[in-house]
């Protein structure tokens, strides 16, 4: 089994964990009182660089990374994401700490509230803002969603650095193709449930956007009400929520080697955060979402109300793969066998915001 290490960012610190010889040892927290809403692990260097998102309620947001695992930590001396002067505005939370792929080396983007995009050529030391986005005609028509008007999901391409596709609550998709130039919404058939207009071109409450494996035109997405598969790389979109108990959630992660293998975790309702039908599973689809299976063997048996959110579900890059997720409840579980069983790794933590894995 493969060394690996886990980063659990929470509303009161950043927790670490590494598997060594198939056990478990998690410390922290990091950054202590600090709400660690996006965390990042860069794995293209000589050491995995670890990037994590705080938000103290004294010094305000800051991105800090640590090249050993968590024994030192780095702030840059300037702070590293921060608004122009021009915009108007500041930074209020990084939402996401996204390390591109072998296509960009050195390349970081950040997403943020206010629904900012920042890209970063320096492995997240400093961060400019992308402003062909943030002038986009249809960003003063974003509304925020129920947690704030925010750029969470940065997706990049393995075939080009010049595509990158973005989620915005609730402003939809949006890609690029000529490395941020210009923009396009790419909404087609996603469904907004609380607007007269079903299927605008924007304005949509995605929840979260994984890339498939196998297949980079293939995108899987957890709406606000729906989950839906691309195989144009986000032009139009099709309805895969047959066969879930629910097609409402936050989050969805691809698997990292296996075309058409995606995991769920479905929420009862926008109006009722809990697991669907109080139980605690996850969702595997392993035919690009033409069907779906619970996955429940290890996890808790009875009525349970963990909510998972949209980054608190992830995989690593390991064989079999690592499948892991964190709740409200301030549980963390992990699957070593691709979610055919599940370990309880942590029990008790504070509120739990996003979870990160990678094999070491």
């Amino acid at each position: 089994m493969q060394d690996a290490v886990l980063a659990v960012g929470t509303r009161k610190g950043l927790f670490l964990g590494r598997r060594r010889g198939g056990t478990w040892e998690l410390d922290g927290p990091h950054f202590r009182a600090q709400a660690v809403y996006s965390v990042g692990i860069d794995t293209r260097g000589a050491a995995p660089r670890v990037l994590a998102g705080g938000d103290s309620a004294h010094w305000g947001p800051s991105v800090f990374h640590s090249d050993d695992l968590g024994a030192t930590w780095e702030e840059p001396r300037r702070q590293p994401v921060k608004y122009p002067k021009d915009t108007g505005t500041s930074l209020e939370r990084v939402w996401q700490l996204q390390p591109a792929g072998a296509e960009a080396p050195g390349v970081v983007y950040a997403g943020t509230e206010p629904g900012g995009l920042f890209r970063s050529a320096d492995g997240g030391e400093t961060f400019e803002l992308m402003r062909s986005l943030w002038d986009h005609p249809t960003r003063e028509k974003w509304e925020p969603g129920g947690g704030g008007l925010a750029v969470h999901t940065v997706v990049t391409d393995p075939r080009g650095a010049g595509s990158v596709t973005v989620a915005v609550s609730a402003g939809g998709v949006y890609r690029t193709v000529d490395g941020g130039a210009n923009w396009a919404p790419s909404n087609a058939g996603v469904q907004v449930v609380f607007q007269p207009d079903r299927y605008p071109e924007f304005g949509q409450c995605v929840h979260k956007v994984a890339r498939d494996a196998v297949d980079p035109d293939r995108l899987y997405l957890q709406n606000h009400w729906g989950v839906y598969r691309s195989d144009d790389a986000g032009a139009t979109w099709t309805d895969i929520g047959a066969g879930l108990p629910s097609d409402f959630g936050f989050a969805v992660a691809a698997h990292p080697s296996r075309g058409g293998t995606a995991y769920l975790f479905p929420i009862t309702a926008d109006a009722d955060r809990v697991p669907a039908e109080n139980r605690c599973r996850v969702y595997r689809t392993s035919d690009a979402g033409a069907t779906w299976e619970p996955l429940a063997s290890g996890l808790p048996q009875g009525d349970h109300y963990g909510t998972v959110l949209r980054d608190a579900l992830c995989t690593d890059d390991a064989d079999p793969a690592g499948v892991y997720f964190g709740n409200r409840n301030g549980e963390v579980f992990a699957s070593a066998d691709e979610g055919e069983s599940w370990t309880q790794l942590a029990a008790h933590l504070p509120d739990v915001l996003c979870v990160r894995a990678a094999a070491l």
